[in-house]
């Protein structure tokens, strides 16, 4: 589930240095120089129909600061997009509004006690704040301990791709709009019965107290820093993640159910003659039910862009 958690609250520091390579990046682009110093990252793919294109792009949802900034590659496709596509667009107000709302606890059946201890005990090494584990939902706050496991490795959802993006989009002034919608996002997230919510959070606990999602964060960063899509794409042979019916029943609801929806939308938007960059969880480009397979059977001519080394 690594991948797909609602983002954790960002620290005020990582926000502001965020917006502040942001602008940096926009101005480089905007002068059709690229960002100094950077170097491509993820997943990049060229979709071409009607004498035009859009990109795919594969990103990661926690990072490093010095991986924010997009390559050669991946700032011409932004460059000569007209419209960016993400999950969510978390810089737009509205959305963060309404998944405030949405990550508040309900008033479903209380945790078993020992889960709940053990939940508490997790934000507190993790240096979450009383206010903040009691403002979340028990899922979602499990779900943010997961996200935040890669602190000591440097890696943080204060840098995460899709928001920079999203940073970077309005600061070049492209329409930067949401694939979902925050409700669709957290019912995703959250829905289930109450027994498969406890036996998620349980199952999430045990991953954190072994030491396994850090380890699992750590390894998807790399594959991801360093391109490795052939890697990817075995990821349910490594992952640990799709050994039971449930494990693999929670992939298939954030992944393949979700895929046909936003292939259908890019293509709509292809269709209407405008120029998209489409950037979603890199998971959500690979097999069969991938983005890249999903619009190629629409009849797109779909291409891998290969980063320079």
């Amino acid at each position: 589930m690594l991948w797909f958690a609602a983002t954790a609250p960002a620290q005020d520091v990582g926000t502001a240095c965020a917006q502040q390579a942001a602008a940096q990046a926009a101005r480089a682009l905007k002068a059709q120089s690229e960002p100094g110093g950077a170097r491509d990252r993820g997943f990049l793919w060229r979709i071409s129909k009607g004498g035009h294109d859009s990109w795919l792009y594969g990103t990661m949802h926690v990072a490093r600061p010095d991986w924010v900034i997009p390559g050669p590659a991946v700032a011409a496709a932004l460059r000569e997009s007209e419209r960016i596509a993400l999950e969510l667009d978390i810089t737009d107000a509205d959305i963060a509004r309404r998944l405030g709302a949405a990550q508040a606890p309900g008033g479903g059946e209380p945790l078993p006690e020992a889960l709940e201890q053990r939940l508490q005990g997790q934000a507190r090494a993790a240096c979450i704040p009383d206010a903040i584990s009691q403002s979340l939902s028990p899922v979602l706050l499990a779900l943010n301990l997961a996200v935040t496991a890669g602190r000591a490795d440097g890696l943080d959802p204060a840098y995460g791709i899709d928001a920079f993006i999203a940073l970077l989009g309005h600061q070049l002034g492209k329409q930067v709009v949401s694939l979902e919608t925050p409700e669709m996002q957290l019912e995703m997230l959250t829905g289930g019965t109450p027994e498969e919510r406890v036996e998620m959070i349980d199952r999430t606990l045990a991953d954190l107290e072994k030491g396994q999602t850090r380890r699992m964060l750590k390894r998807i960063a790399d594959v991801w820093s360093g391109s490795r899509l052939d890697e990817l794409e075995r990821y349910a042979s490594w992952c640990d993640c799709m050994k039971t019916a449930d494990d693999r029943r929670d992939m298939k609801r954030m992944l393949d159910e979700r895929n046909p929806a936003m292939a259908e939308q890019v293509a709509a938007w292809h269709d209407s003659g405008e120029r998209v960059f489409a950037a979603v969880g890199s998971l959500h480009m690979i097999g069969p039910q991938g983005l890249p397979a999903l619009l190629k059977a629409r009849g797109y001519r779909v291409e891998r862009i290969v980063f320079r080394r």
